[in-house]
């Protein structure tokens, strides 16, 4: 029972991620979702072909179950699914993408959580693994790919949101003056740091001279860790 309501848990929050990740392209244009957006060449578009390409081989070929997608050999890997050639639509990758997730499905429904996989890119002794395991990998591998796409994307055009019922609408007053207020205590830090890190020098690091709130916090963690008796 427990088992597969795990699965069907993580194959759930894996197929949300997955769409929210694929809904970061909404609205963009071409250039827009396949242009590098960081100094290192990181993309929207690059990031939904990448995912997709990550599932495709753990939830297929570590499971004896090759993706219907063409995939390069794992020894050949280079970078390439990480952008988009010329000759790649979006229209193209998405569909690809859909039918990624298809075969995952099917694997995924099919198989039971303690089946056994081997994944040849892993060291030993990590290699020999199984269905869990490769859920919760691919799970995280999707969670912080999409996080990036969240960034990525309020950088081209302010939109947010983890999903598109969650979107958050666009106020640039109240965006600015959010941003004023942290860039102010980011100021602020500085000064307090530096102060403190003069006061240390002078007194020493006696603890009868320390901020009280921060001998307060080596006073309670000593309780914590040092009980008496």
């Amino acid at each position: 029972m427990i088992d597969e309501f795990a699965k069907t848990s993580l194959h759930g929050r894996l197929r949300r991620d997955c769409k929210a990740l694929l809904w970061k392209l909404d609205g963009l244009s071409e250039c827009d979702a396949g242009r590098p957006l960081t100094v290192t060449g990181t993309n929207l578009l690059g990031l939904v072909k990448h995912v997709a390409s990550v599932e495709a081989r753990y939830v297929g070929e570590v499971f004896d179950r090759p993706s219907p997608e063409p995939l390069a050999r794992w020894q050949d890997h280079d970078g390439s699914d990480l952008w988009t050639a010329e000759d790649e639509a979006r229209a193209q990758i998405i569909e690809s993408c859909r039918r990624t997730w298809e075969h995952s499905d099917a694997t995924i429904g099919e198989l039971a959580l303690d089946v056994p996989g081997h994944v040849p890119w892993w060291p030993e002794p990590y290699a020999n693994t199984n269905l869990f395991a490769i859920l919760v990998h691919v799970l995280g591998e999707t969670n912080w790919h999409a996080g990036r796409a969240d960034i990525l994307r309020e950088a081209v055009d302010g939109r947010t949101g983890m999903r598109p019922e969650h979107e958050m609408q666009i106020d640039e007053e109240a965006r600015t003056s959010c941003c004023a207020k942290i860039e102010q205590a980011a100021g602020s830090a500085e000064s307090v740091t530096a102060l403190f890190g003069r006061h240390d020098a002078s007194r020493a690091g006696s603890p009868r001279d320390m901020p009280r709130t921060a001998f307060a916090r080596s006073a309670r963690f000593s309780r914590e860790w040092h009980p008496a008796g």
